[in-house]
């Protein structure tokens, strides 16, 4: 573990050069102010509000049904947690893709209403490149997302995205570009090892993977999930650091017995 006694805040500054030094960089997400202050306390370099709360938190199927207003909500629970590490709050589907001047607007939403350090958007089409750069002219940091990206999942499946030289050499492009147009960090998510290493060789800014291989600058997981809370979800790139799903049906079930049996509250527990 990290110690993070020095409460100095990481700054995209830091990301950046964190890239330049060769250190990698530790990425979590999370959707509550406890969590948050746990993964804060545990000296992680970002922290991400996730959309992917519609999976972990509300039980959706996918990202799709996150509303700017579930991430306003999430975002402020979490900042109020996180105090040293450097916060980025997803932005989700239908806030940024329809023009320009709405993803402005619902981005400085985002910032202002949370206290984030930055958002993510996902996609490397030109118009999102484009976008990418209005944003980043206004003054909001971006991080982009390349990849697997789970707003798109109902028109490129779960599955792993750049197999192929032609996919995999215009991502290379894409990346290129989201980094001309301002992104100061690039998530890959579900590609191959070999090509996120191509790619984060061919950028400046961090690359950061998720189901990517060891290649990237740093990696990111969903909290639930590395935490082994998130029953049923096994993707090969998961490595579970805890069993705590096992823990809280124990604790809880324990609880139980004891309030059935009259042991709780005890002579200890008694006002």
């Amino acid at each position: 573990m990290n110690d993070a006694s020095d409460t100095k805040r990481v700054t995209i500054r830091d990301i950046v050069r964190m890239k330049r030094d060769g250190k990698k960089i530790v990425v979590v997400t999370a959707y509550d102010v406890l969590f948050a202050r746990l993964v804060d306390a545990a000296g992680v370099d970002m922290v991400l509000v996730g959309d992917s709360l519609g999976n972990v938190v509300a039980g959706f199927d996918t990202t799709l049904p996150v509303t700017l207003e579930h991430m306003i909500y999430h975002g402020a629970a979490v900042r109020r947690g996180v105090k040293r590490s450097l916060l980025v709050v997803d932005m989700p589907f239908l806030s940024y893709q329809a023009s320009e001047e709405l993803a402005i607007l619902n981005s400085g939403r985002v910032m202002q209403e949370t206290g984030a350090d930055a958002v993510k958007v996902e996609g490397g089409s030109d118009e999102m490149i484009k976008t990418v750069g209005r944003l980043t002219r206004t003054g909001i940091p971006v991080v982009a997302h390349l990849g697997f990206t789970p707003q798109s999942v109902r028109t490129i499946g779960m599955r792993v995205q750049g197999r192929e030289e032609a996919d995999a050499a215009r991502m290379i492009d894409q990346a290129r570009a989201l980094e001309e147009a301002g992104a100061f960090s690039l998530v890959l998510e579900l590609i191959p090892s070999e090509l996120a290493g191509r790619i984060t060789e061919a950028v400046q800014i961090p690359t950061i993977g998720i189901g990517a291989g060891p290649n990237c600058d740093g990696q990111v997981l969903v909290l639930p999930d590395l935490l082994g809370l998130n029953d049923g979800f096994e993707p090969k790139f998961l490595k579970k650091y805890a069993n705590l799903g096992e823990t809280v049906r124990d604790a809880v079930s324990r609880f139980g017995d004891e309030v059935r049996s009259g042991a709780y509250p005890d002579a200890d527990h008694s006002n």
